[in-house]
């Protein structure tokens, strides 16, 4: 399977800020040591275009983010402090998305080890979401006729407001999202289907909940290419999750998810949302459950069987 990365995905934050930059790099690296990716299978985006940008985002607030201009309020909501290489790091990481598309197009699935800025608007960022890279992806995609419909399926701990609010006059564009009743955003938009669940809902009422609800979307939906959101903040002991899976609740979660997606044959993106684990590495061990259980569905990756290496 091909992934995107760049080295860029993880830059400086200042001391003590919540978000996790090093899970990024920490993932590249697990992925590769447990050989469910090769090094030529990694793409490295360059910088997603100011043109690309604007098909979704307002010349506004890409303005304000070009020249370093947005407020005090601006930069609290967005939860990360503006500097130049937050704007190459944004941009990259949605360069990133891009190709995950276009490589899942051609050979039915594909991942960017970042990306699930679900939280960012057209007019402004949210949530350590500055540039929603979903969105520009599909829209790039939709500009050059290589899909007419998409779905988004959201398991991130935190609804999708941003994505929601993009794509709700959109009939082209189908958001799912289970989340948090009671987590952020406490001022939910308003998503295709929502799926509300209250805090510690545990495993088998989790799973009941997204095996009455995917099925249904799959076919209401019918879409050209599928993005898959894998958070991973659902998990117990996540920094600012509630709904408190286990992990073996989150293996099954992406088993299920992942075995719905291929029997209907079309394309898959998988991007990474969020996750704040104990640790930077225990948060990318995380985020490898759904890549493992890729390898696994879609019988992709390397895999070590009584000491020999065997393509899966």
């Amino acid at each position: 399977m091909k992934v995107s990365f760049s080295p860029v995905y993880s830059i400086p934050l200042p001391e003590r800020h919540p978000f996790p930059m090093e899970k990024f790099p920490e993932l590249h690296r697990i992925l590769l040591e447990e050989e469910y990716i090769r090094p030529d299978d990694v793409q490295v985006p360059y910088e997603a275009s100011w043109d690309d940008l604007k098909l979704v985002h307002t010349p506004e607030y890409l303005n304000k983010l070009r020249q370093g201009k947005l407020s005090d309020l601006e930069q609290r909501r967005m939860g990360l402090p503006w500097s130049q290489v937050l704007v190459m790091r944004s941009r990259t990481a949605v360069s990133g998305t891009i190709l995950a598309t276009e490589k899942a197009l051609d050979e039915g699935i594909a991942a960017n080890l970042a990306g699930g800025t679900h939280h960012a608007f057209s007019d402004r960022g949210e949530g350590y979401c500055v540039l929603n890279d979903i969105a520009v992806s599909i829209r790039r995609l939709q500009k050059s006729g290589r899909i007419d419909r998409a779905l988004v399926v959201d398991l991130d701990v935190h609804q999708g407001n941003g994505t929601a609010s993009i794509f709700e006059d959109d009939p082209t564009v189908y958001t799912f999202s289970v989340h948090g009743e009671r987590n952020y955003p406490i001022r939910k938009s308003k998503s295709d289907r929502d799926v509300g669940l209250p805090d510690n809902v545990g495993d088998d009422r989790y799973l009941l909940e997204l095996k009455k609800h995917l099925p249904e979307v799959l076919e209401k939906s019918n879409p050209d290419l599928i993005f898959y959101l894998a958070g991973v903040d659902v998990v117990e002991g996540d920094r600012f999750g509630r709904i408190n899976l286990t992990r073996e609740g989150l293996r099954r979660r992406d088993r299920f998810v992942l075995e719905t997606l291929k029997r209907t044959g079309i394309p898959l993106t998988l991007l990474l949302s969020g996750g704040y684990a104990k640790t930077p590495t225990l948060t990318a061990d995380l985020h490898a459950t759904v890549h493992r259980e890729a390898a696994h569905v879609y019988g992709i990756g390397l895999f070590k069987r009584n000491g020999r290496q065997l393509r899966g």
